[in-house]
């Protein structure tokens, strides 16, 4: 049986990913947090095929003492946000010969986890930063579709949040910390400086109608011009679904750029406590969207539109599926790859597919359901 530690395990996205693997009769969950009482509530109400453990472990502690009670084979980090943290819930788990997987969403932090690769090849580990949507879920989407283009020179794609959801501080604080902040991407071939939330745009999704989107930094503006050599143009937005409070945070990013506000990252509780006011104006529906341009196979103009639609608010689900998927891997003795990296080429898009069945989330490709 694989002892796997979920650390921030009542949180968000933590909660999503145990009551994922609770059923696994190969895993035993250990459910982490800074506060052992919450941690406990959590671990009762799973149902799970082993008794989970609760734990008390802050990753500003002594991650060795609390590694080598616990003795986790596996570490799932999804304590957030990612921007400003360091890897030392990486280097214990390597340290302790523990597996580790991240939601980081950190540009810097997902792209800088190869630091660590000869240190987990040496110890034997396999290292995986960004086990979300971004990197690895857009990735998955665009290798799919490679087969079909001779060239992808752009690829324009985004997140629409729903309002009524379960939305924590730390996906908060880590989406304010860039609102009106510069950034760079490619555009036009060349490395560009675009400011968070700006460049505001609509995109009309199927079932969700108009959705605002402005622009967003992630990992995949530097990974994906070295990945995708023939990029020319890439563009990552998010948006809120209710329109006043998106242009609300849109009015904010001009303040912030001209530094007459200071970081929102700073006031992310009270910013987060609000937007839940906004709350009886929205659904539980969101959405994700990719288009991809460029030349195909026939020489031709080709652009494939990709969606996913989320309801009943199974939109957090999505990220969390790729950390459930290798700690099933793990059960099953199926793990492979040592090293430290980011998560691209670990889990395909046909496997988010299945993972998507029971959820009541869908795909729409150029017009047509699967």
């Amino acid at each position: 049986m694989k002892r796997v530690l979920i650390l921030g395990g009542y949180g968000n996205f933590g909660s999503h990913i145990a009551r994922s693997l609770a059923p696994e009769a190969g895993i035993k969950l250990l459910i982490a947090g800074r506060s052992l009482e919450r941690a406990e509530v959590m671990a009762a109400s799973l149902g799970a095929a082993n008794a989970p453990e609760a734990l008390a472990i802050d990753i500003a502690g002594d991650l060795d003492a609390a590694f080598a009670g616990a003795v986790p084979d596996m570490v799932i980090h999804a304590v957030g946000p990612f921007q400003e943290q360091g890897y030392g819930v990486a280097e214990a788990c390597i340290r302790h010969g523990s597996h580790y997987v991240d939601l980081a969403d950190g540009r810097a932090f997902v792209a800088g986890i190869k630091e660590l690769d000869a240190a987990a090849l040496e110890a034997g580990m396999l290292v995986v930063s960004g086990a979300s949507s971004v990197p690895c879920l857009t990735a998955a989407i665009i290798d799919e579709a490679l087969p079909r283009f001779e060239a992808i020179a752009e690829v324009d794609y985004g997140i629409s949040a729903a309002q009524q959801t379960n939305r924590g501080l730390a996906t908060a604080s880590s989406v304010l910390s860039y609102i009106g902040q510069p950034f760079t991407t490619l555009r036009d071939g060349a490395s560009r400086t675009v400011y968070g939330w700006q460049d505001l745009h609509a995109e009309r999704y199927p079932e969700l109608g108009v959705r605002l989107f402005g622009n967003c930094d992630i990992p995949d503006l530097e990974l994906f011009p070295t990945r995708y050599p023939s990029l020319k143009s890439i563009r990552f937005c998010a948006g809120h679904e209710i329109k006043a409070l998106h242009l609300g945070a849109w009015l904010l990013s001009w303040g912030v750029r001209a530094g007459l506000l200071p970081p929102l990252g700073r006031h992310s509780d009270r910013l987060l406590r609000w937007s839940f006011l906004f709350d009886p104006w929205g659904s539980s529906r969101s959405g994700f969207h990719m288009f991809l341009s460029g030349r195909g196979r026939d020489g031709s103009d080709r652009t494939e539109r990709f969606f996913i639609i989320a309801r009943q608010g199974r939109g957090p689900y999505i990220p969390c599926m790729p950390a459930i998927i290798l700690a099933k891997r793990l059960a099953r003795k199926e793990l492979s790859g040592r090293g430290a990296r980011p998560c691209l080429d670990l889990v395909s898009l046909s496997e988010f597919l299945k993972a998507f069945e029971g959820f009541d989330i869908g795909v729409i490709r150029d017009g047509h359901d699967e």
